[in-house]
């Protein structure tokens, strides 16, 4: 880079004259770059003539043949469209000249601005631009972490054995009144600022379960179906929409449906309608096994970004805005974010979404670093590896992951868990 100096030199070409350009760096602030660049009137001049030559073999005038009409006739009628095709390409030729004379390693496309023209003809703009980071990573080795306990306990195991129960229940209706934990079937109405009840609506509300507010619960467990009651019911003073809390409320509710619960036996029968259980002590021991298995996965995920953090803290390195913001852009989309929400989410998540940039770039430094980068051999061996697993043809799996773009992730794994090894095998983990 030039620093603050400014060069004016000529740059080669096709044109009669080579170009005269005046580079001055005014600003490098992290990975974004402000280059002054000033063009001799001279370029921009050739540059003009050039294009009328170009614009006169291309247009028709009066009197004569396509191609043969004098360039001064042409340049006086199409003098807007050539001093616009001038300008284009002496911008291209410009930017062109700036990033190979200051070896620029663009990340986005460069933007122009404050484009302004001398009266010698001359041009000048200044130039955004954003470039690759250089990461040295001089500290990735002596750091202590330490990796959570992967316990599982037998309540562990009893909780996940009754969600497994609670996936399988089934709703019966009853006649009886509601307790906590039934689904109703109820038509409320609210009244409105003037006393008035309006029609009711449907609502569906498991008691318990904190859909509704505890008043109107309380009012909805007094009702068998069919019943109908209408009682004023007072907002709680914590209420989310602060324009409703402590107000009092007519409130009219019609029990349509109150439903029961039911979950299977906690049997044999049961597990063999899970899987491929012989029992419930096998179902109850694959259980354990799954959650053994996720809490390690845990640990390791702790660990890996336990290990990152403490990297990215040691090493400064700049993150072109751009990349922080294309992630931003794709999370919102992920999201399904409102378009009204875009400003509110990119302001929250900027930071967590800066921090996965800067991962991916220790991992990828370290990678070309140390020659951990997974090769086309590596993808082919854990395809091999999947294919046996899932007792098919490895062509075939290959062949799938292909179509659903999900080789240059496999790829990517592969090298995570060498730089992940790598690191492991440098630093100290410490178990909780």
């Amino acid at each position: 880079m030039t620093g603050d100096s400014s060069l004016f030199a000529p740059i080669a070409g096709s044109r009669p004259h080579a170009m005269e350009i005046e580079i001055t760096n005014t600003k490098s602030e992290g990975a974004e770059r402000r280059i002054q660049v000033a063009v001799a009137g001279v370029t921009v001049k050739d540059a003009k003539k050039a294009a009328a030559r170009r614009v006169a073999k291309q247009v028709r005038m009066p009197g004569f043949r396509v191609g043969k009409a004098p360039t001064a006739m042409v340049e006086k009628k199409y003098a807007e469209a050539i001093q616009q095709e001038a300008l284009e390409q002496v911008m291209r030729d410009a930017y062109q000249a700036v990033v190979e004379r200051e070896q620029l390693k663009l990340v986005t496309q460069p933007h122009a601005h404050d484009v302004k023209f001398g009266d010698d003809e001359s041009l000048s703009f200044e130039l955004h631009c954003e470039v690759q980071p250089e990461i040295t990573l001089a500290r990735v080795e002596g750091f202590r972490v330490t990796r959570p306990a992967t316990t599982v306990t037998s309540e562990m195991v009893k909780d996940q054995i009754e969600q497994l129960r609670d996936q399988r229940a089934v709703w019966t209706p009853v006649s009886e009144k509601p307790v906590e934990g039934d689904m109703v079937v109820v038509m409320l109405a609210m009244a409105d600022e003037t006393g008035a009840l309006p029609e009711g609506k449907e609502y569906r509300v498991v008691l318990g379960a904190g859909q509704a507010i505890p008043a109107i619960e309380e009012v909805l467990m007094e009702l068998v179906p069919g019943a109908t009651v209408e009682r004023g019911v007072r907002w709680p003073d914590d209420f989310p929409d602060e324009a409703q809390r402590g107000k009092s409320k007519t409130v009219r509710a019609e029990m349509k449906e109150v439903k029961r619960k039911q979950v299977p036996a906690l049997d044999d029968a049961w597990a063999r309608e899970m899987g491929d259980f012989d029992s419930l002590e096998a179902l109850t021991n694959a259980v354990r096994s799954d959650l053994e298995a996720g809490a390690v996965r845990e640990a390791d995920a702790k660990v890996r970004g336990l290990l990152l953090d403490d990297i990215i803290g040691a090493n400064d390195f700049a993150v072109p805005p751009s990349w922080v913001n294309g992630l931003v852009q794709s999370y919102g989309k992920a999201y399904q974010i409102p378009e009204a929400e875009h400003e509110r989410f990119a302001g929250e998540f900027k930071a967590t979404a800066e921090r996965q940039v800067r991962r991916d770039l220790v991992i990828e430094t370290l990678a070309a670093r140390e020659g951990l980068a997974a090769i086309e051999a590596d993808v082919d061996a854990r395809v091999q590896e999947m294919a046996e697993k899932r007792g098919a043809n490895p062509g075939q799996v290959y062949a799938q992951l292909q179509k659903a773009g999900r080789l240059q992730e496999l790829e990517r794994g592969i090298t995570e868990d060498r730089v992940f090894a790598w690191l492991l095998a440098h630093n100290t983990v410490e178990q909780a």
